[in-house]
Formats: C-alpha cells, sequence, structure tokens
C-alpha cells in the first residue's frame, strides 16, 4: 500500500471538480493507493518523463510521480480535464 501525498497544484484543481468527480477522483485514488498498475485506472508513463497518468474518468486525469526518497509513498501532482497535459505550466514544472 503507498501513501499519497498531494502538490498544492493537486489541491486546487481536485477543488475546480464538481462534486461527482470529486468522488470519481476519491475512488481512483483507492485503487492507485492499492495498486499503481490496476487496469481501470488505464495508467501510463509520460513520454521522457518519471511522471505517470492514471484516469479518473473519461474527461479526468491524475498525474503523479512516485517519491523519490521512498518507493511507497506516490507524490500527487495535478488533476483536471484530460487537456491538463497540454498545460504548459504542468510540463514545465515535473
Amino acid at each position: 500500500m503507498y501513501k499519497l501525498v498531494p502538490t498544492k497544484e493537486f489541491a486546487k484543481g481536485l477543488k475546480r471538480l464538481s462534486q461527482s468527480e470529486k468522488k470519481q477522483v476519491k475512488n481512483r485514488l483507492e485503487l492507485l493507493k492499492d495498486n499503481p498498475g490496476h487496469p481501470s485506472l488505464r495508467t501510463k508513463r509520460l513520454a521522457g518523463t518519471n511522471i505517470f497518468e492514471s484516469s479518473a474518468s473519461m474527461g479526468i486525469r491524475i498525474l503523479w510521480n512516485y517519491s523519490r526518497e521512498t518507493q511507497q509513498m506516490i507524490i500527487l501532482l495535478a488533476v483536471g480535464p484530460h487537456d491538463i497535459l497540454k498545460q504548459r505550466r504542468l510540463r514545465n514544472r515535473y
């Protein structure tokens, strides 16, 4: 089981979601905590990075990476619509 640690960016993105989207994210975070490779998360590594993308729903994505300090910790980087991957500040930040 992994410990999930959200960043400020993740918390901001979560606040922008609707209640139903927040519920979907919460359910997916439970799966992520237990098994980051769970098939329903559709987890994949973003090319050329150490960042992973998992699906909370067809339109909502969760960006995360493994902690450099410990293998049992996942850093939650961002959450939001599918186009979150195109946001320039996220690509440059992580």
